[in-house]
């Protein structure tokens, strides 16, 4: 029988200079954030004695007077204009519910989907009927999907990204991420809706699978989540073998790397 032994090695110090700025305000339940009572409660907090207390765990954020709490890790809660990746669970009638990392399963109307071809008209019983070759419970196509916390998103302008590896990635704010090959003809797409069942080549699993551990390691690491961070990961992780990036000191070594790389580019 196989056996892996692995011995301890020294851990690589991260630079004091890059890291003084990157230290959070990370409280738990029961913490005192403030006795100022010019603040205003937001979200994750209490008044309590007449200080301002945190109810959840996770990092303060201050915007103005207004104070709240970001948990670490929570269940996703929606906002307006939101990138959101889901799953189907199930196909009723006009409309399919989707699964999307919330307290409860979303709606997707078939009148918010658009056609095949990008074709703009009314839906009617043909397209209902049609439904399940649109999109059935469990369809995963030519991809992987990963989930993770919500919370290690990074909101950005954009979150779709393709990236010069060779793959594309979809940072959901709901933690859902999509990892899937880049297309080469783009500009030939109509629009609308368009399902890909083209066979996914070796070397382009290869990657998607790169990514997928990478995107691991970087959660495993507590790391914010966006195009930058997962580049710089999948670089350092080239040296290894894809099944070796989930390797604790393997996947240490990976992240610092990417920490020291993402704090040499900000300061």
């Amino acid at each position: 029988m196989a056996m892996e032994m692995r011995l301890p090695v020294v851990r690589k110090p991260l630079s004091e200079t890059l890291g003084r700025d990157t230290k959070k305000h990370l409280v738990v339940p029961g913490d005192t954030i403030t006795t100022d009572t010019g603040f205003m409660r937001g979200h994750g907090t209490y008044m309590g004695e007449e200080k301002l207390v945190a109810s959840v765990a996770g990092s303060v954020e201050r915007v103005n007077k207004l104070i709240c709490v970001k948990a670490l890790k929570t269940r996703y809660n929606g906002e307006v204009g939101d990138i959101v990746v889901g799953r189907i669970t199930e196909v009723q009638q006009k409309r399919w519910k989707v699964e999307t990392n919330s307290r409860l399963d979303s709606v997707l109307l078939l009148s918010s989907m658009n056609l095949p071809g990008g074709e703009l008209r009314r839906r009617s019983a043909e397209d209902e009927l049609a439904m399940r070759g649109f999109l059935q419970e469990g369809d995963l196509i030519s991809g992987v999907l990963v989930q993770v916390s919500p919370s290690l998103v990074k909101r950005q302008k954009t979150h779709f990204h393709d990236l010069p590896c060779g793959a594309s990635v979809i940072l959901g704010n709901n933690g859902f991420i999509w990892i899937y090959p880049t297309r080469e003809h783009k500009d030939e797409d109509a629009g609308g809706f368009v399902a890909n069942l083209e066979p996914v080549s070796l070397a382009d699993r290869e990657v998607i699978s790169r990514l997928r551990n990478c995107v691991v390691a970087l959660v495993t690491q507590r790391m914010m989540l966006y195009d930058t961070s997962i580049l710089y990961c999948y670089e350092a992780s080239l040296p290894h073998q894809i099944k070796d990036i989930l390797k604790p000191e393997i996947m240490e070594e990976i992240v610092l790397e990417t920490r020291q790389r993402l704090l040499e580019q900000e300061g």
